[in-house]
């Protein structure tokens, strides 16, 4: 029997998958990117962080351990208060209980719980469904995350994985809150990215990793906005987005 013929480009998604570990800028990184090439953002993120607002809300406390999750429950409360990314002026939101939801899940203990809902499996078949649905429903995609070049969007015809030192992602994200940038803190933000590196590195369900065809782009030394022309120009080699 003849080998299998590899999928057209015409058939593959018109998805640009970003990856990379926590604080490389992947969400700004992305939207930027959906912008200049008039695609759409959407932002995996948003999604497990509404899953997240959601447990906590059914738990009725401020932290979330693993084993308190209750997967169907969950699932089932997500969809009773309609969870999903909604277009709203051009750009897609995480939306819940039927307004946007980015006060919600954009908090400290959004934050502290979210790496415990994105390690269960069938939450994140639930966010792929749904990055899958709406993404073939726009003129292309720009989506980013942790494993959207490797399980979500295994045929993305242009795939990124972002790096950069921790320390430079810590100065980052201080940087992002407000923070002082003073030694001690820079330190303990280092500390805490390189541990959570490890930890999505080896966690059993979609670890973060890169895809063998994807691009690395180290962005330690450059500009965000170099860092954004630097994918645009690729996308736009291989016929993606529109023209300027």
């Amino acid at each position: 029997m003849p080998p299998t013929a590899p999928r057209s480009p015409l058939t593959r998604p018109l998805v640009i998958a970003i990856d990379g570990p926590s604080a490389s800028g992947k969400s700004s990184t992305a939207d930027a990117v959906a912008r200049a090439l008039g695609m759409v953002h959407l932002d995996s993120g948003a999604l497990y962080r509404g899953l997240t607002r959601v447990a906590l809300d059914l738990a009725g406390a401020a932290t979330l351990p693993a084993e308190a999750i209750d997967v169907a429950a969950v699932i089932a409360e997500s969809e009773r208060r309609a969870l999903r990314l909604q277009e709203d002026g051009g750009r897609y939101h995480a939306w819940l209980d039927g307004r946007p939801a980015e006060d919600r899940i954009r908090t400290a203990e959004v934050t502290a719980g979210v790496s415990a809902v994105s390690a269960v499996s069938a939450l994140r078949e639930w966010v792929d469904r749904r990055l899958r649905t709406t993404a073939g429903a726009g003129p292309g995609a720009v989506v980013d995350g942790r494993d959207i070049g490797t399980v979500v969007f295994p045929d993305a015809p242009l795939k990124i994985f972002l790096i950069a030192s921790p320390a430079a992602r810590a100065r980052r994200r201080l940087e992002q809150r407000g923070e002082p940038l003073d030694r001690d803190r820079l330190a303990e933000e280092t500390a805490r990215l390189t541990a959570r590196d490890e930890a999505d590195s080896r966690r059993a369900v979609a670890p973060l990793s890169m895809a063998g065809d994807a691009l690395p782009l180290d962005g330690t030394d450059l500009t965000f906005d170099e860092q954004v022309a630097w994918i645009v120009a690729r996308a736009r080699s291989i016929g993606l987005g529109a023209r300027a």
